[in-house]
């Protein structure tokens, strides 16, 4: 718990991810929520309201262990992954949608994350005086999360040209520290992580597959077209697991805490996946649905004789 690894690996790598997402982002991916106002609450609704409530549940279903407990909590009050920008890429989702979600879902978390993870821990671990996230350790969220950010913003700002051609590197560079960091704490933690795996495999399943279904579904039956909708739902369905982690590993003091997140960063790859095909599909019958209704209502419309 107290290696360099972790002490230092994790955060840095953290750290080379959110920098890369500053240098993507404008002052406009910000303001972009006045022109999508309506899938953008929908969406942040869900993210903040809905997920925690359905985790709670989940939780409540499978009866993890407290500690297990707060560390799946702790991840589904994690914002949206960088990995949700590429995944709605894959699968024509609103790409633009998600770098603003990815945004203000980042700021936001430095308010709801520690919030919904002191609740849990006052819930499943009454009375633990060790374990939390009191004010010191807030602010240490604050600048894990939205310092790499600003920094990558002023460079963006200031030299957009180099911000530009140090995009691609740093994306590569931080999947790169990424993989060693997380298989170096895979070693390092193996006995614990393959005595809990099987535990929170059904677990990190149904929470990855729910919280997709959930930003795909409710945006749809609130009338948020479809290419917001699969934005919506990789946004929400693709959670920061590295950022649950290195809160939980370095912050809060807790290997235990995480390994909810390292079981669901390992797995969401493949469920995501699998999911953006089956709504690329159910988008495609609809497309062609529409496309048959139309010359109908046409014909419908024509005057006797014509």
């Amino acid at each position: 718990m107290d290696s360099v690894l972790t002490s230092i690996g994790l955060p840095v790598a953290l750290g080379i991810i959110m920098f890369g997402l500053g240098l993507s982002l404008t002052p406009g991916d910000f303001s972009r929520v006045a022109k999508h106002p309506k899938a953008v609450v929908v969406a942040l609704l869900c993210q903040i309201v809905a997920l925690p409530a359905v985790c709670l549940a989940l939780v409540l279903l499978f009866r993890l262990p407290p500690v297990l407990a707060v560390g799946m909590m702790l991840l589904a009050a994690s914002p949206g992954g960088t990995t949700a920008n590429l995944y709605s890429h894959l699968f024509r989702g609103d790409v633009a949608l998600n770098i603003s979600l990815t945004a203000i879902n980042s700021v936001l978390a430095v308010v709801t994350l520690p919030l919904i993870t002191n609740l849990a821990i006052g819930y499943f671990l009454p009375g633990n005086d060790e374990l939390g996230l009191q004010l010191a350790k807030s602010v240490e969220v604050f600048a894990i999360v939205l310092i790499p950010i600003v920094l990558g913003m002023l460079v963006r700002w200031w030299r957009s040209g180099f911000a530009d051609r140090m995009d691609k590197p740093v994306r590569i560079a931080s999947v790169v520290i990424l993989v060693i960091v997380i298989a170096g704490a895979i070693v390092e933690n193996r006995e614990l992580l393959l005595e809990n795996a099987g535990r929170l495999a059904g677990i990190t399943i149904a929470f990855c597959l729910l919280s997709l279904t959930v930003g795909y579904l409710v945006p749809r039956l609130l009338r948020v077209n479809s290419t917001q909708a699969v934005a919506s739902s990789f946004e929400i369905g693709i959670h920061n697991a590295t950022l649950a982690i290195v809160i939980a590993q370095t912050v809060i003091g807790s290997v235990e805490m995480s390994l909810p997140a390292a079981v669901y960063g390992v797995l969401m790859f493949f469920i995501a996946l699998a999911f953006g095909f089956l709504i690329r599909e159910r988008g495609s019958a609809e497309t062609d649905a529409a496309a048959i209704a139309v010359p109908t209502v046409r014909r419908v419309a024509q005057p006797p004789g014509s």
